[in-house]
């Protein structure tokens, strides 16, 4: 595989994955739940494909990014996951709200009205 051809596959699984974290990020905010278990999976068998980009791009020279052409290629693909890095944390902090959301108990009482306080009080003293 060449160099341009390399970067271009990754390019390619990063928008992928940038993909995956939108649809996750949208069914946290749709559904307030964790995402299902086809989601999940998606994310792992992406994650693991990263892996093997990441090993071929370190068989590209480091010489070979000073060419013009591939260094905006590479800020491309720098920016992309930037975005995704992004997404992630805001979904890990949706997922976060979600089970702190879940472990709440439903049927919770609501708080005393301040005139039902001062009438208690008013009798008490």
């Amino acid at each position: 595989m060449t160099q341009s051809e390399t970067i271009r596959t990754h390019q390619q699984l990063c928008d992928e994955i940038h993909q995956c974290v939108l649809d996750e990020n949208r069914h946290l905010r749709q559904h307030q739940r964790a995402p299902d278990a086809a989601l999940t999976a998606r994310k792992r068998e992406l994650l693991a494909r990263l892996d093997t980009t990441l090993a071929d791009l370190r068989t590209v020279p480091a010489a070979s990014a000073r060419d013009s052409h591939t260094q905006v290629q590479l800020e491309k693909t720098r920016g992309r996951i930037l975005q995704i890095l992004q997404l992630d944390k805001e979904n890990e902090q949706l997922l976060l709200r979600c089970s702190l959301a879940a472990t709440r108990p439903a049927g919770s009482p609501p708080a005393p009205s301040v005139a039902l306080l001062q009438k208690i009080y008013a009798r008490c003293s």
